[in-house]
């Protein structure tokens, strides 16, 4: 299975739903929609997206969302599937973390600014009149009013950070017992220490 294939088969398996617009993300990866490609971030908003991306999965005993290509892996989803909305609110929420002098604050300061950014972006989707929806086959996704003002940056950055992560090489094969063919299907334990199986 490629990446690409991967990318549309975890984004349904993440633990969570996911926001409409990375649902259309997904179903529209092989399509040509007539999307404004210009979208592109300076040193700077790279430089916070890698920082960012990182906080949200740092290296431990594992890669972290850096040593995964995560950062890079964004870029080219937002530029690529998504729409002038979300690119729009995604630059100005790398800007605002820069107006913060986001990569001077220290590791505390840093996680300070990301709880406070998760409490505000919790509340605006409130606002969104955000509402869970069962589309079949276990698939949730969420709906939102459509005021044109696209998905909240937080959200994005979390949701392409985990999805990037997690369907990387380093992502699978160092936090899961990755078998690129599954053998037969049966019940088995997972010992203590074992990591989860991942196919």
């Amino acid at each position: 299975m490629n990446r690409r294939n991967l990318i549309k088969h975890v984004a349904l398996l993440m633990g969570g739903t996911l926001s409409a617009p990375t649902l259309f993300a997904m179903e529209n990866l092989d399509k040509k929609l007539g999307f404004d490609s210009t979208f592109s971030l300076n040193k700077t908003q790279k430089a916070i997206l890698a920082e960012v991306a990182e906080m949200i999965i740092p290296r431990t005993k594992t890669a972290g969302a850096k040593d995964a290509g995560v950062p890079a892996f964004i870029e080219m989803m937002i530029n690529d599937c998504y729409k002038a909305a979300e690119k729009r609110n995604f630059t100005n929420g790398l800007d605002e973390l820069d107006k913060l002098g986001f990569l001077k604050q220290n590791q505390a300061q840093k996680t300070a600014t990301l709880k406070k950014l998760e409490a505000d972006t919790k509340e605006l989707m409130k606002k969104k009149n955000v509402k869970q929806t069962k589309m079949g086959d276990n698939e949730d996704k969420e709906l939102m009013d459509t005021d044109g003002k696209g998905i909240p940056f937080w959200r994005l950055v979390k949701e392409m950070t985990l999805l990037g992560y997690f369907t990387s090489e380093k992502g699978i094969t160092e936090n899961f017992d990755y078998h690129q063919v599954p053998g037969r299907l049966e019940v088995i334990k997972i010992k203590p220490s074992q990591k989860s199986f991942a196919y």
